[in-house]
């Protein structure tokens, strides 16, 4: 492999709770045996109905808190909202980083309010991505009879660079990672610490292309032949070896 191409799904409709998002994707796409989807969390969790109305919450006493303390969360419903998709806030002076149910350290456990086309309503992510993956997956086989990959990809910040990038949330007929360890480089030395975040490469490539304003929330990655079926999970690291745990 020496090359390869990436592609927006165009056309797509806004995608709401209920809708077909095989059917959606299959209709708008010719695809290819092999290829790699990257689908944005956020129209998965809108065509499962991962909402959340600002109207229907109340904020309890430690929301209020912690909103107090925050300089881009004022609002106390979504901070209830927040700590409701949490098992455990591990930072909410100036910013709140919480670890979700799923065992992913991020901003707000992946609450959104962007493009969900009402200020009061906020995503949330997928209950389980890694089945939302397989399902898109599965739907796309039996209605293509092409077996491809794909990974549901949602934009995370970096501890240690500036910037979003996209990543792997839920990861199905594609490795999550590549292992290296134990192979020799060019010189003929063996790697010890190198593992490739496969799913992750693939979905950061795709943000180039869907981007937070350009409405392509789905990408067909052309001209990999990988072998294997990840899981997200599997791209969480240990918490023995997280310093945010």
């Amino acid at each position: 492999m020496n090359s390869l191409e990436l592609f927006a799904v165009e056309g797509l409709p806004e995608v709401h709770s209920g809708d077909d998002l095989g059917a959606l994707i299959s209709s708008h796409a010719k695809l290819k045996a092999a290829d790699v989807l990257v689908v944005a969390q956020k129209v998965v969790s809108k065509s499962e109905g991962r909402l959340r109305n600002l109207d229907t919450v109340t904020a309890g006493d430690e929301a209020k808190r912690i909103a107090k303390q925050l300089v881009a969360l004022p609002d106390p419903r979504l901070v209830q909202v927040i700590l409701d998709e949490s098992v455990r806030v591990l930072r909410s002076q100036r910013v709140l980083i919480t670890e979700t149910r799923h065992g992913f350290v991020c901003a707000n456990s992946g609450v959104d309010q962007s493009n969900t086309g009402d200020p009061g309503i906020v995503t949330l992510l997928p209950e389980d991505p890694d089945a939302s993956a397989r399902g898109i997956r599965g739907r796309l086989h039996d209605l293509t009879g092409v077996d491809v990959g794909v990974i549901v990809s949602d934009t995370f910040g970096r501890p240690w660079r500036l910037g979003i990038v996209n990543v792997a949330l839920g990861i199905a007929g594609l490795p999550a990672l590549i292992d290296l360890r134990g192979t020799p480089d060019d010189a003929g030395r063996e790697m010890h610490a190198t593992v490739l975040a496969i799913a992750d490469d693939l979905a950061s490539a795709a943000g180039l292309v869907m981007r937070k304003t350009a409405r392509a929330p789905v990408v067909v990655v052309r001209g990999l032949e990988l072998v294997g079926d990840g899981h997200g999970r599997d791209l969480i690291r240990p918490a023995a070896e997280d310093v945010f745990r």
